[in-house]
């Protein structure tokens, strides 16, 4: 591999490889195992070189995730073992990975390895090597994103790495590969169109991310837990449930904008920790991070650091700006929708201005009931880099309260400016591309420029 290049050539092929692996989002996602085993395999299955820890789910993976990295990542300093030696302080060496999707702002976000995303100049002669494997296999966006993630954090010399699941489960790239822990955070409606259109559907493709030999976990109720155990069952697996006959076990205290206390008690053990991370909803999130924690023995110390310093932004993340509150969350159907709701009820004391756009496809009217009764005044706009996002006048005619429509995010996070006053909060919720364009305008950083579909 050519090394031999200076910082301002190094930066120009980087963007030339993202130019053409943004261009590969155009044939969508294409549900199977075959390519991406067959790109791994070509890439000398660079997965086999650190323990994964898979997590699906309609709502709350990529929160269930960051939190499950966190202490993984504090379990491998120094002043942190685990319960019984020094598996994860000593033979274990230190670092954790941490793979998620879509990214908010930077691409290089969806690989992070010991608490910081991998800089383009890690990235970059590693993609390169993966883009010819991939044009011959014609790879999509997500399962070359997968293959690099597995090249990269191979090559950092990560002992485990937490996979979020970008959709479904079955037939997902992510479930090419062999999980010591399988979690399914629950199941709502969503991308039907791939998946099924009922709960008992969906659950069935997030169920094949079970393994015989891998401990799962679960916090889905009623026909989506049933099938999920069901396929457990069958295979010999062993289920530790949030809900039905319950393996974990809940105690909690919301604290309003300082996040949730949470005692939780597994076959494995019992913490009480304290989550950064805001509304109910990341109750069952957090718990079952942590129940994954236990059953790898990993030390009440490190569970408790570990969770403590959770951040996940972009999802009921508060930026403050111009004497303003934004809380930015990614609601993007009806149930993240009801999840924010219940949030509002619970942090703010009056209706709020909302920033809303949202993806094709979505079930709007949806997201829009379970929004409405806590919203003052909506300001429709639409995420700049998304193709797929609903234009403003089909989204302003969804809503009975005072609306108004802005063709950028930056109008609209002016209207919103214009619309409150000092002190008030400003809510921007719906697609995640969205979040992504409105959270470095807030926060005064750059945006990457690559469309966005995926």
């Amino acid at each position: 591999m050519n090394t031999s290049f200076d910082t301002l050539s190094a930066s120009q092929h980087y963007r030339e490889l993202l130019n053409w692996l943004f261009s590969r989002q155009r044939f969508g996602m294409k549900p199977g195992l075959e390519v991406i085993q067959a790109l791994l395999s070509r890439l000398d299955n660079p997965a086999d070189a650190f323990d994964t820890v898979l997590v699906a789910g309609t709502n709350g993976k990529g929160s269930t995730s960051s939190t499950l990295a966190s202490i993984l990542q504090h379990a491998h300093s120094n002043q942190y073992g685990d319960k019984h030696g020094d598996k994860y302080g000593g033979k274990y060496g230190g670092k954790t990975a941490l793979f998620t999707s879509p990214h908010l702002t930077y691409f290089a976000e969806r690989f992070v390895v010991a608490g910081t995303p991998l800089t383009e100049a890690t990235i970059y002669p590693h993609l390169a090597t993966v883009r010819p494997l991939a044009e011959e296999l014609e790879a999509t966006f997500f399962e070359i994103t997968t293959a690099l993630a597995c090249v990269l954090f191979a090559e950092a010399g990560v002992t485990q790495a937490v996979f979020e699941v970008g959709m479904g489960g079955r037939l997902d790239a992510t479930n090419a590969l062999k999980p010591l822990r399988s979690v399914i955070t629950n199941v709502a409606l969503d991308h039907m169109e791939y998946l099924g259109d009922t709960e008992s559907a969906i659950a069935f493709e997030k169920a094949g991310i079970l393994r015989s030999d891998a401990l799962a976990l679960t916090a889905a109720t009623g026909d989506a837990l049933e099938v999920i155990s069901a396929r457990a069952n069958e295979l010999g697996t062993t289920l530790w449930s949030r809900y039905g006959q319950a393996s974990i076990q809940v105690n909690a205290t919301l604290q309003g904008w300082q996040g949730v206390t949470l005692e939780v008690s597994s076959p494995a053990g019992n913490n009480t920790v304290h989550s950064p991370l805001l509304g109910a909803h990341q109750l069952d999130n957090v718990a079952l991070a942590v129940a994954t924690a236990q059953s790898l023995d990993i030390a009440d110390d490190a569970i408790e650091t570990g969770v403590a310093n959770t951040r996940w932004p972009g999802r009921l993340e508060p930026i403050r700006y111009q004497e303003r509150t934004f809380l930015l969350d990614g609601a993007h159907n009806p149930t993240s929708a009801q999840a924010l709701a219940g949030a509002l009820d619970n942090l703010c004391d009056r209706p709020v201005t909302l920033v809303f756009g949202v993806a094709a496809g979505k079930d709007v009217r949806g997201i829009v009931a379970a929004l409405e009764p806590h919203v003052r005044d909506v300001i429709v706009t639409r995420a700049a880099l998304s193709p797929r996002a609903l234009p403003t006048d089909e989204l302003a005619r969804l809503w009975s309260r005072p609306t108004h429509t802005c063709d950028t995010p930056e109008a609209a996070i002016q209207a919103a400016l214009e619309h409150t006053q000092i002190g008030e909060v400003i809510v921007v919720a719906g697609s995640l591309y969205l979040i992504g364009e409105v959270r470095p305008r807030l926060l005064g950083e750059t945006l990457e420029h690559w469309e966005r579909w995926q």
